[in-house]
């Protein structure tokens, strides 16, 4: 049941894959192991917290006194929306288990880095090693709450002691790289990000099973696949190694979600690119690389050597002029986007939470401001537009048919001020000022602090210094009413 699962849940099958597991687990609503196993099926692959509790609920019944499903249980309920009751929940359970301090830290700890509480999360875990328990998860978890406090450098050191005690620990190993690379340390950095398991839609895909491209191997003359992993925003930010291959002779083709075709095909005339979904089997492909490697491959090996050209990606001028005329004439016209992409992974959609907020937020946050707003706002949150009573906002994202042409109309912007998701990384690449909305736990890429980045030149970033993104938007309102004061047409 749960291998069907999974394989109806990487199908996209989800709805298929939850009745199925439904299905089964009523039928046997006497086996808590099989209930159990349902609850982490579902959030592994969902974020149908109302059915784990469910399940959950029914193993407990059958195990009161079992930490993990207690924990679990607790993990869904802040997922739920009760953070309160979540939190007393691991409360209840650190007083009733005082033997098992560890371990319900432990779990307690991931849940709370989970939600956005470093500091709760670091101030629960010390005290188990105050009292003699060291463990790898405690070490790796204490690593993880310093970077998460943009704290990288204080990070290393948790790190190598628990991959001292336990080296096999992909997850430990990943926790590592990324605290590296957030510090800077690239060189050490991205070997040990190559290490990490891919992030990919299809884990049967017959290029994975090629070998991966690495730094110094020979690709004159080598046909070479750079596939999709992670996110769009990946995508964007790496695709700009893409000429260091062909310059040596690779034969390239760029497999990527369809949004993304139209766009790179335009960029990269010399490569192939092929939409990843579908992608047949071909023979003489000699090496496959993740897009996500290629500042590994290509010996970037400082924040110095990156290549941050004003931009690299290029919107086609039919576009641009065909949005130009859907815009209002009145300048500077300012692009939004208050909310990431609505993930279905309870992982994914944790880390959508805190890094979007809403249009009621952003919008009173930076207006009333003498400028044409314009949404870029993309997925269902974007109906958020219908509710928007305040200052008018230009919505031209219904005529959008893919990323080509987000960036057709960031041609026409002179600022985009977004969260952090991948337009972005777009706005960026195409060479439009953006101004970046980071949560408190920022993500590797940025860095520990500092409002610029070195990856993109166009780029002023305003992070959060708390859980609640409030405080930071109205810093971002106020820069840009100072902004539109001096700005001038270029």
């Amino acid at each position: 049941m749960l291998r069907t699962g999974d394989v109806l849940f990487a199908a996209k099958q989800r709805l298929e894959a939850i009745r199925l597991i439904l299905e089964v687990t009523s039928c046997h609503l006497d086996d808590w192991r099989l209930s159990l196993a349902g609850a982490m099926t579902i959030l592994t692959h969902s974020s149908r917290y109302d059915i784990a509790e469910t399940l959950l609920r029914n193993a407990l019944r059958h195990q009161p006194e079992h930490i993990p499903i207690q924990a679990y249980l607790a993990h869904v309920r802040m997922a739920g929306g009760d953070i309160a009751g979540g939190k007393a929940l691991f409360s209840g359970m650190v007083r009733r288990y005082p033997a098992q301090q560890a371990m319900v830290c432990t779990y307690m700890s991931v849940s709370l880095l989970a939600f956005g509480f470093p500091m709760e999360s670091l101030q629960i875990l010390l005290p188990c090693l105050e009292s003699g328990y060291v463990d790898a998860s405690i070490l790796s978890n204490i690593g993880c709450s310093l970077e998460h406090l943009n704290r990288s450098a204080d990070s290393f050191s948790w790190y190598e002691q628990a991959l001292a005690l336990d080296p096999t620990r992909a997850l430990i190993r990943f926790g590592y790289a990324c605290a590296l690379l957030k510090a800077g340390r690239l060189r050490e950095g991205w070997p040990r990000f190559f290490d990490r398991e891919l992030t990919v839609g299809d884990r049967g895909a017959w290029y994975l099973a090629l070998p991966r491209l690495r730094p110094g191997d020979e690709v004159a003359g080598r046909r070479i696949i750079l596939f999709q992993e992670q996110g769009l925003g990946d995508t964007i930010q790496f695709i700009r190694f893409v000429p260091d291959l062909l310059a040596k002779g690779a034969e390239v083709t760029i497999l990527v979600p369809r949004t993304l075709v139209p766009l790179l095909a335009r960029s990269y005339p010399g490569a192939t690119v092929r939409e990843i979904d579908g992608f047949g089997r071909e023979d003489d492909y000699a090496y496959a690389a993740a897009i996500p490697d290629l500042p590994y491959i290509a010996g970037v090996m400082s924040m110095h050597d990156i290549p941050a050209p004003v931009s690299y990606l290029r919107a086609d001028p039919g576009d641009v002029a065909r949005f130009a005329a859907l815009l209002p004439e009145r300048r500077p016209r300012v692009g939004l986007v208050w909310a990431g992409e609505q993930r279905v992974r309870s992982d994914d959609a944790l880390v959508d939470r805190r890094r979007s907020t809403t249009l009621a937020a952003l919008g009173t946050a930076v207006t009333p401001v003498d400028a044409t707003l314009v949404s870029l706002q993309f997925g269902g949150l974007r109906s958020e537009i219908a509710g928007w009573t305040g200052q008018a906002l230009c919505d031209p994202m219904g005529a959008v048919r893919d990323m080509a042409d987000t960036a057709a109309i960031m041609a026409n912007l002179d600022l985009v001020i977004s969260v952090d998701t991948s337009p972005v990384h777009l706005a960026g690449a195409v060479g439009c000022p953006v101004w970046m909305i980071s949560r408190e736990d920022a993500c590797w890429r940025w860095g520990d602090s500092g409002e610029r980045s070195a990856w993109y030149p166009g780029m002023r970033l305003f992070r959060a210094r708390e859980r609640s993104l409030a405080p930071v938007l109205q810093e971002v309102g106020a820069a840009l009413r100072i902004w539109v004061k001096t700005w001038r047409p270029s």
